[in-house]
This record gives C-alpha cells, structure tokens and sequence, in this order.
C-alpha cells in the first residue's frame, strides 16, 4: 500500500497560486529529509511569488540543499543581480554532481523563459523527469507559439496523472493558447478549481481570459476586480483589466498607471511607452 503524500495539500496551494495559505501550511508532521527539502523549496518559492526575495536571499545559506539554492539562485536573479544568478547557474548546470537535480534545471528553466531565450530554456527542461519540468515545457513551447509542442507535452503529463493540478492548469493554458472550442473547456477547468479549493489571483485570471476569449467581458471585469481586491499590485490582473476595459469601452489609463509603478518591465507597459513613441514621432513629422 502506497504512503499517503504529505504534501499533496501544499503543492495544489502552491500551484494555484495560494502563496500565503502554502505558508500558512507548510508545518507538515512527519517528513522525511526529501520530502522537507521539498516542503522548504515550495515555501520558499511561495515567498518569491510574493515578492519576498530579499527573505529568501538571507535564510538559504551556503550548506542548504541543492534545490533550496537554486531557489536562492531565482530570488538573486528577480532582485535584479541577473549576470550574477545566471553565471552561477550555468556553472551549476555543468557540475556532474548536481547538474541534473530536478528543481535546479526548472529554476533554470524559469529563468531562460525570463530572459527569453527558450531554447537555453529547453536544453535543461525538454527531458522531463517531473510533471513540473513538463508543465514549464508546455508554457515555453506556448511562448514560442509552438502548440504541437506544447500538446505532446501535455500527453505525456496525462499519461503520468491525468487528474493532477499541474495536468489540468497545463490543459487550460493549452486551451486558452488554441482558442476556439477549447476555450469553454479551459474555463470549465478553472471553475473546477474554484469550487475546490480557495479561490486565488491565479484562478479567477484564468477564468476571466477564458470570459474575454467568449465575449463575456462583463463577467471578466467582474472577475478581475474581485483579484485586484486579493491582490492590487498583481501585473497579470492588472493587465488583463486594461485589456478588458478597452473592450468595454472604459478608461484604463489608472490601471496601466498601476502596472508602469509596479512593474516597468511588463510587455504591455513596453508596448504602450513603443505606441506613445510612435505616435509622437508622427506628431512631430506632421508639425
């Protein structure tokens, strides 16, 4: 008979984009060495994902586990020492002894997808080994606009644990980056999470793009502000909102003022300062 898994109830908070309550929780009786360096990788990650780096940077010393400095290595890397976490990551990746450790390629995988650069990305995630590395596969194949990729991906996945959290979020981002009938099917996921577990950010995100992708952009307005009040500062719900309101007709202007404050690096605030260029300079050639 197989043990039960201690940290089934972490992880699904984690993946969902619980981060607080994935704290709140982490004090699990009973692990083993393994499994608490996992509990303490998902911990920390949750940290990250709040924007906690510097917390992060200070409790993984130098006698921590592999994963938990890989982790370490991300938190450096979103403070902004980039050339420094991604040298020290490339020596790692070439280091026999720890080179292949799971979290560590999918830290590094996290990090080329920052960077854009998605075939460095590949090179250490493309084998697999964890649904989490093929979960990160199927968003990188996404971003490269390779869908054939992304769906082999995802049967591999499905044929791992086809119910597991990571299988069905992969399925939905699938869905939304496809379009068409798979759209109803993404948002079909997403409210399956609702009525499960606590609702987050990421999950009502996820339900309001499959909203806007169906026309419903009420029910996606809806549903953003009800993430913004979870969380005002979030740069998906902030940007979704202005693509929303664009649509309904509404001014978004305080929204992308929010996002430029809080994230000057996201796509949309580059892509806004690129159009207010543009247009100037078509101004001046009037003048």
């Amino acid at each position: 008979m197989a043990s039960p898994d201690l940290l089934f109830n972490l992880r699904n908070l984690f993946y969902l984009g619980a981060y607080q309550a994935a704290i709140n929780n982490s004090d699990v009786p009973g692990l083993d060495a393994d499994a608490a360096a996992e509990r303490d990788a998902i911990v920390f990650r949750s940290y990250i994902a709040l924007g906690s780096y510097q917390l992060v940077i200070s409790e993984i010393d130098s006698s921590a586990a592999t994963s938990l400095q890989a982790v370490k290595l991300l938190a450096l890397y979103l403070t902004g020492d980039k050339e420094g976490a991604i040298s020290s990551l490339k020596e790692w990746l070439s280091d026999s002894a720890i080179g292949s450790n799971p979290v560590l390629r999918l830290i590094a995988g996290i990090i080329f997808m920052h960077e854009q650069d998605y075939n460095e990305a590949l090179k250490h995630t493309h084998s697999g080994g964890t649904l989490d590395l093929h979960a990160l596969n199927v968003q990188i194949f996404i971003k490269m606009h390779r869908s054939d990729y992304a769906e082999k991906q995802l049967k591999i996945m499905q044929q791992i644990d086809e119910d597991h959290t990571l299988t069905q979020l992969a399925n939905a981002w699938l869905g939304i980056a496809v379009g068409g009938s798979k759209i109803r099917e993404a948002y079909l996921i997403f409210q399956d999470f609702a009525e499960k577990y606590p609702m987050t950010g990421m999950v009502l995100n996820g339900k309001a793009v499959c909203c806007m992708h169906m026309g419903s952009f009420e029910e996606a307005e809806t549903l953003l502000l009800e993430a913004l009040n979870k969380d005002a500062k979030d740069p998906e719900t902030l940007a979704n909102l202005i693509v929303c309101n664009l649509h309904l007709g509404k001014p978004s202007s305080r929204f992308l003022s929010q996002l430029k404050l809080s994230h000057p690096d996201h796509v949309l605030v580059k892509n806004a300062a690129s159009s207010e260029a543009t247009f100037e300079r078509a101004l001046q050639a009037v003048a």
